[in-house]
């Protein structure tokens, strides 16, 4: 273990046990050792994965950085708190790995990417499915001309989330919360990945890739936030990038990509590691991959020097979407007669929704293109760099 780097978890609930377990796999293998977790509350022996050890527990951030030694820090704390803590770490030369989205919005974003550059620290974003080798042999297919010239990349995610979802944290299904940007949406942060993947297999990725963004935000639940909605983004290179989400869905599904050519199309389901290509004068081809872990590239990229796969800039073009919906006017609430509760699951649905999803990463249009009787016509925001 006297190789293995010092970590500190702050956020060790909710999505933060995911971590947990990661880092006791990677605890296992003798690469990261947890030094630390930052909890306002501490987390009891029973919350505390087997093998972890005895990690020292303080709810001062800083504090636990620098009686640890730590070398890493993992922020997995509410989306308001990210900047302010990834500055904390960067202050004492912690390197960090943080939770998606990255802030809420693309001042706080650019606050911290540009404190982190100033601090001399490597930070890694933690979109997981940017981490799957399936994104790079896409790009490949993309680059030998498989599916001919690129027209334009789609992101379906049809999820489910109970009402009890909503009160899971103070600030969820928030916009803001006490005047602070919280902006917990479907697209913004359960089904970023889906954003943030459509967006990396298009070629859009820096902030000024992206020329106008559309959105169409709408709620089915009593939240202020969306949880059925969509986006076009216009890029610089001419491909439009549209991804449809919902957490109202039917039947729930896993979420996917899809990448339109002159020729053909790719579908990749980014959780699984799936891929299917399609092309002309082709039999269908699926293919499985692997996987890096962020936080294992991130040991990596300080111990030998690997490429560190999602520094900041490369998630500027998924915090323009994040600032054109929060400087959209607050999500429509959806007619009563638009949804419907299934007491069984205390959830509600959008009848239709699922297919309105799909048709939209199929045809790159938004739902009011699509007839949906609910839909408003888009807002587009001209970006500027």
């Amino acid at each position: 273990m006297s190789t293995a780097v010092p970590i500190v978890l702050a956020g060790a609930r909710g999505h933060g046990r995911w971590h947990l377990e990661n880092i006791r796999r990677l605890q296992d293998k003798g690469i990261v050792r947890l030094a630390g977790i930052c909890e306002l509350t501490p987390l009891t022996d029973r919350e505390l994965p087997e093998g972890l050890g005895e990690p020292e527990q303080s709810a001062d951030f800083g504090a636990l950085l620098d009686s640890t030694g730590a070398r890493i820090a993992v922020i997995c704390t509410p989306i308001p708190t990210h900047t302010d803590l990834a500055l904390t770490a960067a202050r004492r030369g912690v390197h960090i790995l943080l939770e998606k989205p990255p802030a809420p919005s693309y001042g706080e974003f650019r606050r911290m990417a540009d404190g982190v550059a100033e601090a001399g620290v490597v930070c890694q974003i933690g979109f997981q499915s940017l981490g799957s080798h399936a994104v790079p042999a896409i790009r490949t297919l993309i680059s030998e001309g498989a599916i001919g010239e690129l027209v334009g990349v789609g992101g379906a995610g049809a999820w489910a989330r109970a009402e009890e979802y909503y009160r899971r944290a103070p600030w969820a299904g928030k916009r803001r919360l006490n005047g602070v940007d919280v902006i917990d949406g479907a697209l913004t942060n359960p089904l970023a990945h889906a954003v943030a993947t459509a967006l990396a297999l298009g070629g859009t990725v820096r902030a000024e890739d992206v020329t106008a963004i559309e959105t169409e935000l709408l709620r089915a639940n009593d939240i202020e936030s969306d949880d059925t909605s969509c986006v076009r983004v216009t890029t610089a290179q001419g491909r439009p990038v549209v991804v449809a989400a919902t957490l109202c869905a039917e039947d729930p599904d896993d979420p996917y990509v899809v990448v339109h050519g002159e020729r053909g199309r790719i579908t990749f389901w980014y959780k699984q590691d799936r891929v299917l290509l399609q092309r002309a004068d082709h039999g269908p081809e699926e293919f499985e991959y692997g996987r890096t872990d962020l936080l294992e590239n991130l040991v990596d990229h300080l111990t030998d020097g690997t490429g560190l796969l999602v520094p900041p800039d490369t998630t500027g073009a998924f915090m323009k979407v994040v600032e054109a919906i929060r400087l959209a006017p607050d999500p429509a609430r959806l007619p009563d007669h638009a949804w419907q509760l299934l007491p069984d699951e205390r959830r509600r649905v959008v009848p239709g929704i699922d297919g309105l999803v799909a048709a939209a990463a199929d045809t790159l249009a938004l739902y009011s293109e699509l007839g949906a009787p609910w839909a408003l016509p888009a807002r587009t925001k001209e970006v500027s760099t």
